[in-house]
Parts: structure tokens; sequence; C-alpha cells
């Protein structure tokens, strides 16, 4: 089916209006929504009759108990239809499915809702069980997600997930703690700061988003999957064993710690995936140290066509002014912008003045220029 009727179940959360957006603007469908929190939208019944497609789209404690509830509504209804969920566990809500007519697949974006159109550039699980009539389908909405997919099974999923979510949130809402207890010693995060390290500052941007965001979402996270608590314990034996150690002190303590968390650890992890990853901490350390620089300036483009960031590169040009360096992101309200740095000895007035021509020019908005 070319143009079906999407159905969003939990379309007033977070999740649920970016995927809306999507569905409407990048592939041009008609979307339906239910959610409790919006009295404007249609009843599950009403939902179960008008759409073709369904996405739960759910806090993951209730996602299993909904998806049972669309189950016992749909009386064979759902034969017709493709059901998906976004949530963080798959086992039990694709087991939940598995109990209904419908075709279905499980879907999870590696990220909270983007600002981008897209999933572009972002890791996205699939764990894809039952397609036959929607298989096509289903790979056109992958097609135009543009995520970068991994397939695995219920199963591997979620004990993954007990790493790569649980695991590293559980570390961080850690350091969040330790960080509140010893403020009255050394003082608060931002005062911290000024100390920081490229790891210290990536740790607390990393706390500072989980913070930030739904704390419901970071609770389901750790006792919605099974495999969780498991690891917890054993990353709590890791950090017993490392404190044992350091509070022993002596040269044979050293010589166990070099041997147990540095020495094995490098070897179990290996040297291809050691040099990988220690490249990719290089770059965004000078990201960091690029992000921080005190002569920069930030500037919109509002019309996204080839020749544009050319054309603002002259302005500096026929200023006479060098850059340093270029990174484009994205605004709190999802537009395109780029910050450009330069060096620290840069006339202040200097960089005011190409701030006007741009302003001038009609090519760019500045939207942000240090005093």
């Amino acid at each position: 089916m070319s143009h079906p009727v999407i159905g969003i179940i939990g379309s007033a959360g977070a999740y649920g209006r970016w995927l809306t957006r999507f569905f409407q603007q990048r592939m041009g469908l008609t979307v339906v929504g239910q959610d409790p929190a919006d009295p404007a939208s249609l009843s599950p019944q009403a939902l179960l009759q008008a759409a073709d497609v369904l996405v739960f789209s759910a806090p993951i404690r209730h996602t299993v108990a909904i998806i049972e509830q669309y189950v016992t509504l749909a009386g064979g209804r759902e034969a017709r239809q493709l059901w998906l969920d976004v949530t963080s566990i798959k086992a039990g809500p694709l087991a939940a499915m598995a109990r209904s007519g419908a075709e279905f697949a499980g879907l999870h974006p590696m990220t909270a809702p983007p600002k981008a159109p897209t999933l572009k550039g972002r890791a996205t699980v699939i764990c894809e069980l039952r397609l036959q009539h929607w298989r096509g389908w289903f790979e056109q909405l992958l097609q135009a997600l543009e995520g970068e997919y991994v397939r695995a099974s219920p199963e591997q999923h979620d004990r993954v997930m007990a790493l790569v979510q649980a695991m590293v949130h559980a570390s961080h809402l850690a350091q969040a703690g330790v960080l509140r207890e010893q403020a009255a010693q050394v003082g608060d995060l931002a005062s911290l700061m000024p100390f920081r390290s490229a790891s210290f500052e990536m740790d607390a941007a990393i706390l500072s988003r989980i913070l930030s965001l739904n704390p419901a979402i970071y609770e389901d996270i750790q006792f919605g999957n099974p495999h969780a608590g498991d690891i917890l314990a054993a990353l709590g034996v890791q950090l017993a064993r490392m404190a044992q150690l350091v509070g022993q002190g002596d040269e044979a303590a050293r010589a166990a710690f070099r041997q147990e968390f540095l020495l094995d650890n490098r070897q179990a992890i290996g040297a291809t995936a050691l040099v990988a990853g220690n490249y990719h901490y290089e770059r965004i350390g000078y990201l960091l140290a690029d992000l921080a620089g005190v002569r920069a300036i930030s500037v919109h483009l509002p019309e996204d066509r080839p020749g544009s960031l050319r054309e603002l590169l002259q302005i500096f040009e026929r200023e006479g002014i060098s850059l340093s360096s270029i990174h484009s992101s994205r605004t709190p309200e999802g537009e395109v912008h780029f910050r450009i740095g330069f060096e620290t000895a840069l006339d202040p007035e200097r960089l005011q003045q190409a701030a006007r021509a741009i302003d001038a020019s009609g090519l760019g908005r500045i939207l942000e220029i240090p005093a």
C-alpha cells in the first residue's frame, strides 16, 4: 500500500509529535492519533477503524498493556494492518503484538526525538518478525527515515540495551549523585567546569542531558528491562573491586589494578576497537575546543541552496578575516546554523563589522556574536 493512513498511539508524547511531523511532511501521509492526554484524539476503536499502520509510541511501562488492549479490541480487523512500536524495550511489546493477527516489527531509534526531520546518522535497531504484504512499504519507511540500521532479535536487543542504555545512564546518574554529595566541598557542576578535561566535559554533558529530559523515560529504561538489574550489579562489583584496590594502596594493589582494569580490559576490547574509539575521542575533543573559542559567530542561512555557504565565506574573505573552524548544528527550533570560529587575536570590531555585512547582505541572519 503506497499511501496508508498512519495511526499513532501516544500521539501527544514527544516521539508521537515527531512521528506525526515525519509521516506528514516527509512521506505525505495522513496521520490520526490516540492519546489520553489529547481529548481531541480518536478513541482506540475509531483508530483501529481508520488506520492501516498502527505505531505504538507509549511509555515503556504501559506499552505491553496498551498493545494487549488493541489486540482485544481489534477482533481480527488487524489482519490487514501493520503494527510497529518505537519503545526502548522489545521482548514484551513484540510478544504482545505476536498475539494479534497483524504483521508487525519493532523500531528503536537510539535517540530522543531529534530536531532534524529524519533519523539521518542515528543508529536505529530493527526487530523484524512478521512481514509479508507490508515488507515493501516497511523498506520505504526505513529509506525515508534515513537511519543507520542494525537488526536484532527482541531478546538480543534487550540484553544489549541493558549495556548501551541502562549501564551508561546508571553510571552517569551515579556520577551526578557523587557531584551532589561533594558540592559543599568543591562547588557545583558549573564551578567545576573551568577545571574540565575533555572526558569530564563529555560526562557532564551526558548527565546534564539525562537530567534535562523526561525522568519517566530513564526510570523505565532501568526498571522495564529484565536484564538491567544484573548489569548494574556487575557494574557495582567492578567499582567495589576498584575502590578496594585503591583503598589498599600498596604495590600489590597497584599491580592488580593495572592487570585487571587496564591490561585485561585492553586485551578484551581489542586493538581495532581501541584505535577507532581513541580517534573518535580525539575528534570530539577538538570539536569541544573549537566550540569553547571566544571569537565566533553563529549564523543561519535561510535559503538552503547550493552556494549559500560559499557566498557567506566570501564575505569574510572580502573583510580579510581568516577562519579557524566551522561547524554546523541545529538551534532548539530546528534551524541549521553555522558556528564559525576565529583566532583569539582577531579585533572584535572587525568581527562585528563582518557580522553587520552578513546581515546587510540578506544572505544570512546572525544568531549569536560575543561582545
